[in-house]
């Protein structure tokens, strides 16, 4: 492990591309793996302030899916499909040689992992959702797509910063400064002396077929699936993606399922705050036991 806090390794996909993941720590006895997964054009770096602290009593991985991060770009803009990125994760999972885990999925990766609980449920000790819930808020997805891809190239981190701001600042009135440049420098690399996303421009093309006056498609029965293991749902105060009403009805099914609201904050909540780590910690302990 590097001064970085965590060892980057590349795992092959089925059909070639190489996949970053970050891994933080070693495997430990008696405590399960927790796998990070992030939200649609989000990277493993969103989860380093979180894997950092949790990684001195369990491992954690956090994968850069196709086309984000420190992974290849596909070449087919196709592929940037919730199957496709099931089947990297589970790539992953067979390499590092993990039989069972933790699931922490931030929006697309909650998706993912209810998705997983159909696909290989043995592989699922307990899953936290962050933001993200079976029914999806099309006015929250309306609002990415109106951005994502679309933001001016910033000269610098502190006029990305202030973009970040500019667009998310009335929903996340509780970051500060820090986690205002957390964020830019997780959203943007450098590369050839300029500020770029840090993902692959083709990554919104599908999106652009989405029609958010119609109903979106639930995930009722994926939700269902993770009836069997320890459930947690992460809402943000102010989210437009995953409304309170959804969360009160994934209650009603789910009267066990442990439910944390982060103040001051949007979609998705950051869960760099100490009070949500040490909840999530927490969760992961009662997974360990169970």
């Amino acid at each position: 492990m590097g001064e970085a806090g965590y060892e980057s390794r590349f795992v092959g996909a089925t059909d070639g591309l190489n996949l970053h993941v970050r891994v933080y720590g070693a495997p430990k006895t008696g405590h399960l793996p927790l796998i990070c997964l992030a939200g649609l054009s989000r990277n493993a770096a969103d989860f380093d302030v979180l894997a950092s602290r949790l990684s001195a009593t369990r491992q954690v991985i956090a994968p850069d899916y196709r086309g984000r991060g420190r992974s290849d770009w596909d070449p087919n803009w196709q592929n940037y499909a919730l199957p496709v990125e099931l089947n990297d994760v589970l790539a992953v999972t067979t390499v590092l040689g993990i039989d069972k885990a933790i699931f922490l999925g931030t929006s697309r990766g909650g998706l993912l992992t209810m998705m997983m609980s159909a696909a290989r449920p043995g592989l699922i000790a307990g899953a936290i959702l962050n933001d993200i819930g079976p029914v999806i808020d099309g006015t929250g997805l309306a609002r990415i797509k109106s951005y994502l891809g679309k933001l001016p190239e910033p000269r610098d981190l502190d006029q990305a910063v202030a973009l970040l701001k500019s667009i998310g600042s009335a929903k996340f009135p509780a970051l500060d400064d820090a986690d205002w440049y957390r964020q830019a420098e997780g959203m943007w690399v450098t590369k050839d002396g300029r500020l770029t996303p840090a993902f692959d421009p083709a990554l919104t093309k599908p999106m652009e077929s989405l029609n958010f006056d119609a109903a979106l498609p639930t995930l009722w029965p994926q939700f269902d699936g993770l009836a069997p293991v320890p459930t947690m749902v992460i809402r943000g105060e102010h989210s437009d993606i995953l409304s309170a009403e959804t969360v009160t009805a994934m209650v009603a099914r789910r009267p066990d399922l442990e439910v944390l609201d982060v103040v001051g904050q949007g979609h998705a909540p950051l869960l760099t705050d100490a009070a949500s780590i040490d909840r999530i910690a927490d969760f992961a302990a009662r997974c360990d036991a169970v």
